[in-house]
């Protein structure tokens, strides 16, 4: 078995991807207007529209977790929550050494998601 992605549902494919393009800093890969993927090493994060997962009722809905992070190993923390610059009321966590050593910021993402931005402690 492989690990392959993580997909969000979401009312809004555009707005999520746009996010995740200035996380990122690289297009998505758009194959169909209610597809959007961001390809890196070890999985993907896959972006989907409400539409494509129609057919499992209220199995999924978009816009209500609270259970888990979407986590992107960065070089330097400060410097990508300054890039990111994100309003107020979309910071869980502003930059901040965690107690196992990790630097990390939380952000949300548009349908509000938590996003962790973080960094090893240096070895």
């Amino acid at each position: 078995m492989s690990f392959t992605s993580i997909r969000i549902v979401t009312e809004d494919v555009d707005r999520l991807a746009a996010f995740y393009e200035r996380v990122t800093g690289r297009p998505a890969e758009r194959p169909t207007p209610v597809f959007a993927q961001f390809s890196g090493s070890g999985a993907v994060l896959a972006i989907a529209s409400t539409a494509t997962v129609a057919m499992l009722g209220d199995a999924v809905s978009a816009q209500t977790n609270r259970s888990v992070f979407i986590e992107f190993e960065v070089a330097d923390v400060d410097g990508e929550f300054e890039r990111l610059q994100p309003e107020p009321d979309d910071v869980v966590l502003a930059p901040t050494t965690m107690p196992w050593g990790n630097r990390s910021a939380l952000v949300r993402d548009p349908d509000g998601n938590v996003v962790n931005l973080f960094s090893r402690p240096a070895s």
